[in-house]
Formats: structure tokens, sequence, C-alpha cells
């Protein structure tokens, strides 16, 4: 067994899931030592564990074999009151997450000196703010030599960036709910928490065990959080702690990092300090200046300076369907948030995008789209609606937008209904206008998944020069 693995890790452990995330945390162990169990009530799952040369168990008969490991190690996916993991609670298992015991085995020095860690969570913008952010922490390595790797749900896996050929210095982990839920000893060098709505209730339970979850983040040696969010504010309220680095799209007051006369600006002690231009940041819009804010607050924990930032948010591209802008014509961009899977992630993608003619519609899963609709009745030229739960929107426009044009797709071929909300913003855009795909739903009534919704919009949009 490789030196310095911790002792709940040296008596064996059983992995619960035998998907990505489970077969790739049960080869790390193996790798260093560890004695593994797999358990999985599926048989492809146990198909896939033993191929990869790994005993393989039901959960069921993973209990009797309680008595032989030191800890369970769970994918992210498995809720709280898995049967597996409740009776493994009550025999006194630990339970970790994968990130967590990878954070275990890194702060041992398993895989050599430990790493930095910087973790960025949130319900919405995660994905751009830790691809700003590595970005950022890049610039910063070809100055220090220490290489920095997006990684997490962005990127490569944790585990992954652990064992990489190519040692990485810095590890800017994109975590959920899940995986801080699953952490209780994880610390990061630097952590940020974006924002908070209503998501994964399902799996939390309820809207507080959903945000204490996320609320981990803000255990970090360096914690920074959104403090334009009420539910953040009172988070950070609640730690106790008086320095917390916050982020605004206001002019910053000290302790803070915000928005001045189109720049970017820290104040964080002494004079305020010019970053970056808050102009041409993509995505653009609020939701993607708020993403680099939070971006450069990190980055500035760990050293980097404003040439640093600058040149990381000039050279940032959005991943697709993040707010990119698929189509130009006639003074008119069509940008693709197909990512905009509920209202708050939506009204962050219409805050700031000007007159916009907007698309929505999709899966709504029960959430309540009025005080979005209200909050953005002033910026629509027009909307478009398409998907199960188009009438809800619609109400919601009807009474609360009652003078905007409004068109409501019923077709329920996908191509065909993005076809014709594609037509008709095209009809009513006019030059310095946005169409807007933001559509504040899930898309799997239509599509096998946002990207494909989202390409679907590109390649109508394209269609109109």
């Amino acid at each position: 067994m490789r030196p310095g693995v911790p002792p709940e890790l040296r008596g064996g452990v059983i992995v619960a899931g035998a998907g990505v995330s489970g077969i790739g945390m049960a080869n790390l162990l193996r790798d260093i030592g560890v004695a593994v169990l797999v358990a999985d009530d599926r048989d492809p799952g146990r198909a896939r564990a033993a191929a990869a040369g790994h005993r393989a168990v039901s959960t069921a008969e993973a209990r009797a074999h309680f008595g032989e490991v030191g800890a369970v190690v769970t994918s992210p996916g498995w809720r709280p009151n898995s049967p597996l993991l409740v009776d493994a609670s009550f025999a006194s298992l630990p339970v970790l997450g994968d990130v967590e015991a990878c954070y275990r085995l890194d702060r041992a020095g398993v895989f050599g000196p430990p790493r930095q860690w910087l973790v960025v969570t949130g319900t919405n913008g995660k994905t751009t703010t830790t691809g700003m952010l590595a970005a950022m922490m890049a610039q910063l390595g070809a100055d220090t030599g220490k290489r920095a790797r997006a990684c997490g749900n962005i990127g490569v896996a944790v585990a992954d960036a652990l064992t990489a050929a190519e040692r990485i210095d810095v590890l800017v982990a994109e975590l959920s709910s899940f995986q801080l839920f699953w952490s209780d000893q994880l610390t990061p060098d630097a952590g940020v928490l974006l924002n908070l709505a209503d998501d994964h209730l399902d799996w939390h339970g309820s809207f507080a065990h959903y945000a204490a979850a996320k609320a981990r983040v803000l255990t970090a040696t360096h914690a920074v959080a959104g403090v334009d969010d009420a539910h953040v504010r009172e988070l950070v309220a609640r730690t106790g702690r008086d320095d917390i680095v916050g982020f605004t799209l206001a002019e910053p007051g000290p302790g803070q990092v915000g928005v001045a006369g189109g720049r970017l600006v820290a104040n964080l002690g002494g004079e305020p300090r010019d970053l970056a231009s808050a102009e041409g940041i993509e995505p653009a819009g609020a939701a993607g200046v708020l993403d680099a804010l939070a971006a450069s607050a990190v980055a500035l924990t760990q050293g980097a300076q404003p040439h640093h930032i600058q040149a990381a948010l000039q050279a940032y591209r959005v991943e697709g369907h993040r707010g990119a802008v698929v189509h130009s014509s006639g003074g008119v961009d069509w940008v693709d948030n197909s990512k905009a899977t509920n209202p708050h992630a939506a009204d962050s993608a219409l805050t700031g995008a000007g007159t916009v003619v907007w698309i929505a519609g999709g899966q709504l899963k029960g959430a309540a789209v009025e005080e979005l609709v209200a909050a953005h009745a002033a910026q629509f030229r027009a909307v478009a609606l398409l998907g199960v739960d188009r009438g809800v929107l619609r109400g919601a426009v009807e009474k609360l937008a009652p003078h905007v044009p409004l068109f409501v797709s019923d077709a329920t071929d996908p191509e065909r209904a993005m076809a014709e909300v594609v037509d008709f913003a095209a009809s009513q855009a006019q030059p310095g206008d946005t169409v807007l795909l933001a559509p504040a739903a899930a898309s799997l009534d239509m599509f096998p998944g946002m990207s494909a919704r989202g390409n679907a919009f590109a390649a109508a949009a394209v269609r109109h020069s």
C-alpha cells in the first residue's frame, strides 16, 4: 500500500455505485493498494466493475462485508437515505463522497505534495466561473510554474486530475451540492458560493438542506460569496466570519469586488484596484460579469494580479449553450443559453441583455415563473414559447406582459417547434435586439438534452440572414 493512505481507507473500502465515478474511484483506490469491493444492484453495473477487475456484489450482499472494511465511498448521485449508506452509518462506518476521499488522499500526500484546491459551487454559473478561474490560474501559472486545470464536473474528474501523468498543481473544481454533502473534511484553499435557488430538492429533501450542503464551501481558507443574493448573504452571516470576500454588480464596498465605471474593481484593503474591463466579457450581460467577478475574487486570494485576470477574460470563451452568440445578422444577435434550465438561470441570462425576443419553455418541474416574467417584462420585444409547460409560461406572459407580442408553438416535433419559434423571433427582432434562448425549463420533454435543444436553436437561427 502506498505510504500516507488515511487510516479509514487502509482497511479496505466498499465503493457504492459502478458508474463512471464509482469505477474511477475504485481504480484509484486499487492502484494505491486499497482493497475494494464494488456494490451495485444493476447487472450492467456489476458487469462493468468485474470487467475493470473489481469484486462486485449487490448492495444487500455488501452489508455482509461491513466488518471487513474501514469506510464506504459513495458516488455523488446516491441519496443520503439510500439503504446501504444508512446501514453503513448505523454500523459506524464512515461514508465519504468520492471527492472527499480524493481530498483526504491528497492532503495526506499520497500523490505527492498536496495541491491547491479552489472550489466553485452555486445553483447557476458554476461552469463559466470555473472556466474563467482556471484560465486566470493558468495565466498566473505561466509566472509561477504551477499547472492549473478545471476538474470535477467540468474538464476531468478530480481522481483523474490527482493521478495525471503530468502533475496538476492547482485543482479548480466545480462541485455540486451532492459532492459537498458527502464531504465533511474538505476545506478548500479558496472557495466561492455564487448564488442559491430551488434545485435538487427531491435529493436533499428541502431548500435548507440543499443550501447547507452548498454552504460547506464557505469553510475555505479564503471564502468568496455572491452578496447580491439574499440566500447567500444569510449563509455568510451564519458563518460568523468577517473575512469573506463579497462580489457584487454594484460599486464594491470594503472587502468586496464589484463594478465601477465599466471596470471590475477590487476593494480589498488600501486603494481600490482596477482589475479588468467589464465590457466584452463572454457570456454577455450581467451573468457573465458576475461570473468574472467571482473568478477574479478567488484568483486574487491566490496571488493573481490584474494583468492575469484581464488576459484570461479577454481570451475566455463560454462553453456551448451557456450564452454564446451563435448567429448575428441584420444587427440582431442570436444567443444560445439552453443551459438556463430553471427560472433562476433564465433571470441571470435576461438581466442586462437589453431588449430581447425571448424563447422559452420545456419542463418547468413545478417551478414558478411569474416573478421571472414580471422582472423582465419591460425588456421583451416579443416572446415565443414551446414545450410541455408552455401553457404555464403563456399564462404568466399574458397576465404580466399583456402588450408583448406572443407566439406559442403547439408542435410536438422538436425540430418543427424550434423552427416555428425561431421564425417568429426573426419576424419580431429589430436591429440592436437579442434573440435569447433562455428556456427557464428542462429540455427532456422534447430533446435528448439541453445541448440538443441549443443545437436546434442555432441551426434554425442561421437560416435567417
